[in-house]
C-alpha cells in the first residue's frame, strides 16, 4: 500500500475509463493534473460534485489544469451515472471517469480506508504539477462534498509560487497581496518586487 507524501512522483498506470483507456502521465503530458476519487457511482454528493467539475471546466483550462475523477465501478455504469449527472446537474460532463473495478488505481494511491470503508474509496484529491510531483493532498470523509471554489485557490497559489519566490497567506485569493520568501533578502527583495512591505523583518509583503 502506498502512502503518497508531497512532493513524490504521481504514480503512473494504465486504466479504463468514460473516454477509453488511458496512461496517466502521458494522459496528463505538460499540464496541471486533479485525480480525484468517488465512493461509488449513483451516490448523491458525488453526482454535485461531478456535475461542478463540469461547470467550472474553462475554469480549470484557463489554468492549464486537467480533471480526472475515479470510481471503483465500470465503464458501463459510469455512462449511465453521467445521463444522470447531466440532468440533474444541468451541465454536460466533459473529463474521464476511471473505471478502478481492480481497485488497482485505488491501491496505487491509498483512496481506501478501511476504518472508513473497507471496500469503497474515501474522497481524495490530489494535485499533479507539470513536473508529475504531487502538490497537495486532501481526503474528504463521505459524507462532506468538496469545496471546487477552494481547489481553484489552492492551484492559483501552487502556481504563483512555483514561478516567484513567494508565498500566500492565510484566506489569500488571487489578486491579494502575497509574502516574499524568506530566502530573499531585502536587497533582492526591493529589486524584484517594487511595492515591497515589510511588516515585520520575517513577514513582508507584495502585490504581483
Amino acid at each position: 500500500m502506498a502512502h503518497l507524501r508531497l512532493g513524490d512522483t504521481a504514480p503512473d498506470f494504465t486504466q479504463q475509463t468514460s473516454e477509453g483507456e488511458i496512461s496517466f502521465h502521458d494522459w496528463l503530458g505538460d499540464s496541471w493534473g486533479i485525480i480525484y476519487s468517488h465512493p461509488a457511482d449513483f451516490t448523491p454528493v458525488c453526482t454535485t460534485e461531478l456535475g461542478r467539475t463540469a461547470q467550472l471546466k474553462d475554469e480549470f483550462d484557463r489554468r492549464g489544469v486537467k480533471v480526472i475523477a475515479l470510481s471503483v465501478d465500470s465503464v458501463k455504469d459510469h455512462h449511465e451515472w453521467i445521463k444522470d449527472i447531466n440532468e440533474t446537474q444541468n451541465t454536460t460532463v466533459n473529463f474521464p471517469i476511471i473505471a478502478d473495478e481492480d481497485r488497482k488505481v485505488a491501491e496505487l494511491y491509498d483512496m481506501i480506508h478501511p476504518n472508513a470503508s473497507e471496500k469503497a474509496t474515501v474522497r481524495s484529491v490530489f494535485v499533479i504539477g507539470p513536473d508529475k510531483k504531487i502538490k497537495l493532498t486532501l481526503t474528504y470523509p463521505p459524507s462532506t462534498g468538496r469545496n471546487f471554489n477552494e481547489l481553484l485557490r489552492v492551484i492559483d497559489s501552487l502556481q504563483l509560487t512555483a514561478d516567484h519566490k513567494l508565498a500566500t497567506p492565510a484566506d489569500w485569493k488571487q489578486g491579494d497581496d502575497a509574502i516574499i520568501s524568506p530566502s530573499v533578502s531585502d536587497q533582492e527583495a526591493k529589486e524584484k518586487f517594487p511595492d515591497y512591505k515589510e511588516i515585520k523583518p520575517y513577514l513582508r509583503t507584495t502585490s504581483y
